[in-house]
């Protein structure tokens, strides 16, 4: 009797067992979901079209040239000349100015305070990636750079990230939590809404990616669901600084000068097939000095900056690699996505000949010295001749030449093919990509990009077609993509703001200006571009417009706003100084007169 009974329970036992398994075994001819992918998007600051290995820089890259070899390697990938609009664009899948970031608040005019697109904050309606995918049920994480924003609900924790640690200035100190520029009085990090301090071990590409393995080890309970990890480098904004270890490795590299490294450059991205074989590059602006020029003193500050750049790149990839081993660690790497990219071209700013620039920097004990450069306290920057060698395009970050737009793009992970990708892409089409790839409906607000899903997985040769123009435009700077050609507008003092026609596809270098010889097309394209400008609500700039003399405006309203009560009391001394000597003048005048 005990052995029957036994029996008739493993046999109820088993059947249970059976429809348990049953419930997650697919019928036969039927397969699961595919599990849907975690997402890693790292955005590089002010990075060069040419600056990582995989492009031809000097820089060792390893982890990201290993994440180009095994995925998709874009040549002709678009960003916009600035980085809150290209952040802007990059997390909403929206141009500019429809997320209210059509520039960046340093350089905004008065004029242009507060209008639609110009609020410089995200505007009511705009849904970043982070809020779609985390209502399609991925858990989301920020680490680094921001600048979008940082009154209330301007940060990360109010558009769509569990967790998030973020600077909002446009750049800040490496080493410690300090300003690099006087428009800024503090580094501002964020976390999670609330204002938060750095360690006093605190290096900023390594802070960045522990503090993504600290948010993600910590979400035990839904360790289970997919994730999305923005990590926004501040390499390499300036102030540029890397560690010895990193920036030692490029001793001399740079000591033949700009002329030769962007000569090399140029080469090189032809050898890998980045740049066409016969494509000229154009001739330097007139504004940039010869190496020759400069002092033996200069030259060698100028090729330590350089130096201290690669490092700096070395540093960040480094840490990527961390990151990349600590998913491989969690059984998490074969199903993630990582895209990497930058912002926009590279930085030219020299701000050391500016005496207010000067002042600040002994006030604040910044230092340029080529003993201790890129160490804590010192500040580094390659300057605009190093920037447009990097960049292997005309001119660079803040403008709408090659070398302010055209900015690497690496997009690797499950089924995306082993590729080079020639087509045309733009920052806007990442978000509508991911979304696709992650199963999440990309409904209201409509998006500007398209998708490249079908692109990665070598289904298609294009995401648009290629008569479909693309708009560019952030204080004054224009341009449209169009087919073949490219229309670009530079207003002063680097241009004349005339418009001028290239063919882009074979004149990557902007030398051959086409806009006599075919001034249909030009018509055509600048209707295109009209279009475009009063779709989104483009503003024409005030006249006389400087970027760089409205920094220093905007920098000085902000010290006289920031110290009033000194500059109320010195004139208030002042007053009574002057009051002292004319009381004093009077008294002397009635001597003489009595």
């Amino acid at each position: 009797m005990k052995s029957a009974r036994a029996k008739n329970w493993l046999s109820l036992a088993l059947t249970c067992l059976a429809i348990a398994l049953g419930a997650h075994t697919p019928a036969q001819g039927q397969t699961t979901a595919p599990q849907r992918p975690n997402i890693v998007v790292i955005v590089a600051d002010d990075v060069g079209f040419t600056d990582l290995g995989a492009y031809g820089g000097e820089a060792r890259t390893p982890n990201i040239d290993a994440l180009a070899q095994r995925g998709a390697q874009f040549s002709r990938y678009y960003s916009s000349p600035l980085c809150s609009p290209s952040r802007a664009m990059l997390l909403t899948g929206m141009d500019n100015h429809r997320t209210g970031h059509s520039t960046i608040i340093e350089v905004l005019p008065p004029e242009m305070r507060g209008r639609p697109g110009y609020t410089m904050h995200l505007e009511p309606g705009v849904v970043t990636l982070a809020e779609r995918l985390r209502r399609g049920g991925y858990r989301t994480y920020a680490t680094g750079k921001w600048h979008l924003g940082h009154g209330e609900g301007d940060l990360p924790n109010s558009h769509g990230f569990d967790q998030s640690f973020v600077l909002d200035a446009s750049g800040a100190d490496n080493w410690e939590e300090r300003a690099y520029m006087p428009y800024y009085a503090t580094a501002d990090w964020f976390e999670n809404g609330e204002r938060a301090h750095l360690p006093a071990n605190f290096y900023s590409s390594e802070f960045i990616v522990d503090r993504m393995i600290h948010y993600m080890d910590a979400d035990t309970q839904r360790a289970n669901q997919p994730f999305f990890a923005y990590l926004a480098f501040q390499a390499v904004h300036i102030p540029v600084q890397a560690p010895a270890e990193y920036r030692d490795h490029y001793r001399g590299v740079y000591a033949g000068g700009w002329e030769q490294l962007r000569a090399q450059r140029w080469r090189r991205a032809q050898e890998l097939g980045l740049l066409p074989a016969t494509a000229q590059i154009d001739a330097p602006h007139p504004s940039f000095r010869p190496w020759a020029s400069i002092s033996g003193d200069e030259q060698a500050l100028y090729a330590r900056s350089m130096e201290v750049h690669a490092g700096m790149l070395e540093a960040m990839d480094h840490h990527i690699g961390r990151f990349i081993a600590y998913l491989q660690s969690r059984g998490l790497a074969e199903n993630t996505i990582f895209v990497v990219t930058s912002d926009n071209g590279p930085e030219p700013s020299n701000p050391i000949p500016d005496p207010d620039f000067r002042r600040w920097m002994m006030l604040t004990g910044y230092t340029r010295r080529v003993e201790d450069l890129g160490e804590r306290g010192s500040f580094v920057m390659i300057g605009p001749e190093n920037a447009n060698a990097t960049a292997t395009g005309s001119l660079f970050k803040f403008t709408a030449g090659e070398g302010g737009l055209h900015v690497p793009l690496i997009i690797a992970g499950p089924n995306v093919a082993q590729q080079r990708v020639n087509a045309r892409a733009f920052v806007t089409d990442i978000t509508p990509t991911l979304l696709e790839r992650a199963g999440v409906p990309a409904d209201a607000p409509a998006m500007d990009g398209y998708s490249l899903s079908t692109l990665l997985a070598d289904q298609t040769p294009d995401a648009r077609g290629p008569l479909i123009p693309i708009g560019v435009e952030v204080s004054g700077h224009s341009a449209l993509y169009r087919g073949d050609y490219k229309l670009v507008r530079t207003p002063p003092p680097l241009g004349d703001s005339g418009w001028r026609l290239y063919n882009i596809t074979v004149d990557p270098g902007e030398t051959t200006d086409l806009a006599a010889q075919q001034p249909d097309l030009v018509s055509s394209m600048l209707a295109d571009y009209q279009a475009y400008a009063q779709r989104n609500g483009v503003l024409e700039l005030p006249p006389g417009y400087d970027p760089q003399a409205q920094v220093v405006h905007n920098t000085r309203m902000k010290t006289y706003q920031r110290y009033w009560w000194i500059f109320a009391g010195i004139g208030v001394i002042g007053l009574l100084l002057l009051g002292g000597v004319i009381w004093l003048v009077r008294r002397l005048i009635r001597r003489r007169t009595a």
